[in-house]
């Protein structure tokens, strides 16, 4: 039996596993995980801007919320475009793949990092009363 009978059995040998088809779950999965987090930036700019100059750090916070709005979208455009014109199955192509797929990668990280710091200035808001409660939005 070769190395690669998990993902391309040999004839008579059931299949294990269907490499497509779990791309396919993954990339759904990743898919909804970045509209939850484009929504949740969404959410948070609009508190933001409702607060208006309330919010401790409103200029920070509408600068990274925006970033990191930014580089979702940039990312989404990558990935549109990977898909629509390269093959990964075509040799020449598959270089140009690689460093597509790794801008969006260093992207995604830079989002991460971002929207840490986000959180980090996600300051918990003192009510008249005193009493200290969390933000409009939880990420």
């Amino acid at each position: 039996m070769s190395s690669t009978a998990a993902i391309a059995p040999e004839p008579g040998m059931p299949k294990t596993l269907d490499a497509n088809r779990y791309a396919t779950k993954k990339t759904i999965a990743q898919g909804m995980l970045d509209i939850a987090l484009l929504t949740a930036n969404a959410s948070q700019l609009k508190y933001v801007l409702q607060a208006g100059s309330k919010h401790e750090f409103y200029s920070l916070m509408v600068g990274l919320i925006s970033t990191s709005i930014v580089l979702q979208a940039t990312q989404a455009i990558i990935y549109v475009v990977l898909t629509a014109t390269y093959s990964i199955n075509t040799g020449c192509q598959q270089r140009r793949c690689r460093i597509w797929n790794n801008i969006a990668l260093s992207l995604n990280i830079l989002t991460t990092i971002v929207n840490i710091i986000i959180r980090g200035f996600d300051a918990p808001l003192i009510s008249s009363n005193g009493t200290s409660g969390t933000g409009n939005f939880t990420m």
